[in-house]
């Protein structure tokens, strides 16, 4: 199963650890750190180029690990989510 991220992105729902807002979470300094961090390392994909809303962590089987920003609201991310796994 996978989730969709928008603009035609999906990424498998099994290697999603994290669904979080980013208004809201940027506002800590340890989160601001963490995405710069995960920047600074090439590990950020940017699903659109609008204003975010979200971001979306996730570990591949190799342990690799990816941030996708999306524009998609956590909320919207989160039913998506509950909706795969009610099927």
């Amino acid at each position: 199963m996978n989730l969709s991220l928008g603009s035609g992105l999906t990424v498998p729902a099994k290697n999603i650890i994290a669904i979080m807002d980013i208004e809201k979470s940027s506002t800590s300094r340890d989160t601001r750190e963490y995405l710069a961090r995960a920047g600074k390392h090439k590990r950020v994909v940017s699903v659109t180029l609008d204003l975010p809303k979200s971001f979306v962590v996730s570990i591949d089987e190799n342990l690799t690990e990816t941030v996708y920003i999306c524009q998609v609201s956590a909320e919207t991310l989160r039913k998506r989510m509950i909706n795969l796994y009610n099927m």
